[in-house]
């Protein structure tokens, strides 16, 4: 009775701490369901236009454009940018190719996906993926890896015959993010996420206004919020794991020791 308490104590234990990790592994709505879902892009890495994960945004454009985008990742998560390119009913081929920067501006590899696509002439659309490595809490300096901040997307058509360079299209962005888990986790993390800081642009001769020049968006619970893993789920079952073998071990030298009885009138 007493080794059935236990054990029930212990199963108990261990729902409360996969319960989080279940609660945590829900997939989050999107903030905005597309809604107010930004029309335009930036033309810089100064002027990138903020999205927010889960949203598509839209713009209007010319061949030849150079398209800027940014979004917020943060430690643990294995973002996805997706770009489809609308191009007119007549044109030549064309090579687009989307390009990842991270807040520091270093240009970030493809996991996986068509990072450049080639159009064929009077092809109604190119489609682009890329697949960034997971974003990691912490990583060497003089290493390349993905890290929390802000990211900037880049859109644009390259070796693009001149007689299409001015040519009106119509793109699509689309970020979504993978939540990778304790796999990914690593022993550190930033001081800060890698946000570049607000500027200041002039306005008029003698008046001058602060304006948000650089990204300002965060993760909706803040930065670094992903500080549970299901590495705390594992290391919590090892636990239950490890008691439940010293009780059951317990219990059986306990029963080995004791001495048997002998009938009366043997």
């Amino acid at each position: 009775m007493r080794i059935t308490r236990v054990l029930s104590a212990a199963m108990l234990m261990l729902g409360l701490a996969v319960a989080p990790a279940v609660a945590d592994s829900s997939p989050s709505p999107s903030a905005s369901e597309d809604g107010g879902a930004p029309t335009e892009a930036g033309t810089s890495f100064r002027t990138a236009t903020e999205i927010e994960q889960g949203q598509t945004a839209t713009a209007g454009a010319s061949t030849g454009d150079f398209l800027y985008w940014s979004f917020p990742a943060d430690a643990g998560q294995r973002p996805t940018v997706k770009a489809t390119v609308k191009l007119p009913d007549t044109h030549a081929a064309e090579t687009w190719q989307i390009d990842v920067y991270d807040g520091l501006r270093r240009r970030q590899s493809c996991q996986s996906g068509a990072q450049t696509r080639t159009a064929a002439a009077d092809a109604a659309s190119a489609e682009l993926t890329c697949v960034l490595r997971t974003v990691r809490a912490w990583s060497e300096p003089w290493g390349n890896d993905p890290l929390p901040g802000t990211y900037y997307i880049r859109l644009t058509a390259v070796d693009v015959p001149t007689s299409d360079l001015g040519l009106p299209v119509d793109a699509e962005v689309r970020v979504d993010a993978k939540d990778i888990g304790g796999s990914a986790a690593v022993d550190g993390a930033l001081a800060e996420p890698l946000v570049p800081g607000a500027g200041a642009a002039s306005q008029g001769d003698d008046e001058s206004t602060d304006e948000a020049l650089l990204a300002s968006l965060e993760p909706s619970d803040g930065w670094a919020s992903g500080w549970w893993s299901d590495r705390w789920v594992w290391t919590a079952i090892g636990g239950v794991l490890a008691a439940l073998a010293g009780i059951g071990g317990y219990a059986l030298t306990r029963g080995s020791g004791r001495p048997s009885r002998v009938p009366p009138g043997a």
